[in-house]
């Protein structure tokens, strides 16, 4: 897999991720019940998004140097055995599609508590709950070394953070009127298919 696929895949599950409700609705509604002002709610979304690129990096570095260790083992077969792991993580997501209950914070947090702890609640949960996705780009990515890792985690992070942010501003304000529950509702089978999709062109560009 090319550098440029790498980076490209990482950008469109970066901004699918920013899209899927699931993660920015509840800081709108308990911003809301809290009487939030826009800049207020705007700073516990790219605190929210920071500690979800957090964690999701976290897992990502170790990875890489999964990657990196395996590419130096196994390069005459890495791309292969990549390839088939990122079609069966997408199958696997496609396929909980299915049978998995979305993941919501709605009901995860008490809302009679103080602003810091109700922003603490959040950022943790949003810590605790990584992007697992994005993580099989990072193990590609470590076999190239890392620049384009490093590459990929600001492509990522920027792209995460500002989602959610945009996305919680232009909601607090009411400009919003699509079918987010349905977009939810289709986000595996969309990830899963972005995951196979570029699984498969792995064992044509390498």
């Amino acid at each position: 897999m090319t550098r440029e696929v790498i980076i490209t895949a990482t950008i469109l599950l970066s901004l699918l991720h920013g899209l899927i409700p699931n993660h920015w609705l509840p800081i709108i509604a308990i911003g809301r019940k809290e009487q939030w002002n826009i800049a207020q709610v705007t700073k516990v979304a790219v605190w929210c998004g920071a500690a979800h690129a957090m964690s999701t990096i976290v897992i990502g570095l170790l990875l890489a140097v999964i990657g990196l260790k395996t590419h130096e083992q196994w390069e005459t077969y890495f791309h292969v055995v990549s390839a088939v792991l990122m079609v069966i993580l997408g199958s696997v997501l496609i396929y909980r599609h299915y049978i998995h209950k979305h993941f919501h914070l709605h009901g995860q947090v008490d809302t009679h508590q103080s602003r810091s702890k109700i922003i603490a609640a959040l950022v943790i949960i949003m810590f605790l709950s990584p992007c697992l996705e994005i993580e099989a780009y990072f193990f590609m990515a470590g076999s190239y070394g890392w620049p384009l890792v490093m590459l990929l985690i600001l492509v990522y992070a920027i792209t995460t953070i500002s989602g959610i942010a945009i996305w919680v501003r232009l909601g607090y304000m009411g400009m919003m009127k699509l079918n987010w529950h349905r977009l939810e509702h289709n986000s595996g089978i969309i990830t899963g298919s972005i995951l196979v999709g570029t699984g498969i062109l792995s064992f044509f560009y390498n």
